[in-house]
């Protein structure tokens, strides 16, 4: 029970600051994420057991140009393009092989596009209209909680069949499809609410984040595996660390750049 209520807690904070963040200014909102991606950094550090003082200075860099100062769009593609193929490829490893290989160099490779500048493309995605719309990226949020707390309320209610086994036991397809189906009803009513974009174009939201999150999920929970832990960190009071509660939305948040960025181009 006490753990229960620590856990609600800190739940309620944690949100309590991101949407107070997102609602306060474009400049609070990217320097909250930029702290917050510093803390999941140091916490991937740990995971793949690498100690780099100049991923530091990458990150700094990489948010000063395309969070704060937008400098390049055609740049902003490249990066895009760059992170959903390494993005992809964990796919590929999380699918294929029983142990993500993590060489030296990939390490690098792991840190700088699959965490730091998939939290770079959250940050750039209430501005991809050109100007700062909050209700947007708290429309993204809601999805992504919506999915996690029914897919966990549903598989552990309903849950029979295993979604992936050797990496997340406790995944189960009917929790899955419960995150997904409630997701995308989660969607209309925002749609509703906000009266921003088209309920097709939440609907699609809602999908992208429910699948990518689930992947980003199962890729967090393989590192995590393989480096002998159960959670990431111990920020959080009975959450574990930053990563475990941002590894969803920081790894779908490029495919959910690049679908917004989509529709916008093809308009």
């Amino acid at each position: 029970m006490r753990e229960a209520i620590i856990r609600t807690v800190s739940g309620l904070l944690y949100i309590s600051i991101l949407v107070a963040s997102i609602l306060s200014s474009e400049f609070i909102f990217i320097t909250l994420f930029y702290l917050l991606g510093l803390v999941c950094l140091i916490e991937m550090q740990k995971l793949l057991r690498l100690k780099s003082y100049a991923l530091y200075a990458v990150q700094a860099l990489l948010f000063y140009l395309f969070s704060y100062l937008k400098f390049n769009q055609d740049a902003t593609v490249l990066l895009l393009l760059i992170t959903i193929f390494v993005n992809l490829f964990l796919v590929k490893d999380l699918m294929v092989v029983n142990k993500i290989p993590v060489f030296e160099k990939k390490k690098y490779i792991i840190i700088i596009f699959y965490l730091i500048s998939s939290v770079i493309f959250l940050t750039l995605i209430p501005t991809i209209e050109g100007v700062f719309i909050p209700k947007l990226v708290v429309g993204i949020f809601v999805l992504i909680w919506t999915n996690d707390t029914f897919a966990f309320i549903v598989g552990k209610n309903f849950g029979r069949r295993k979604l992936f086994e050797r990496i997340s036991p406790n995944k189960t397809i009917e929790g899955f499809m419960g995150g997904l189906v409630f997701s995308c009803v989660a969607s209309y009513f925002i749609f509703f609410y906000t009266q921003f974009l088209t309920f097709p174009i939440w609907l699609g939201l809602a999908i992208i984040l429910s699948i990518f999150g689930t992947l980003g999920d199962l890729i967090q929970s393989k590192f995590k595996r393989q480096a002998g832990v159960k959670d990431s960190g111990k920020l959080m009071p009975g959450h574990g660390g930053l990563f475990d509660r941002l590894d969803s939305i920081i790894f779908a948040s490029p495919f959910v750049y690049a679908y917004l960025y989509m529709l916008d181009y093809v308009s």
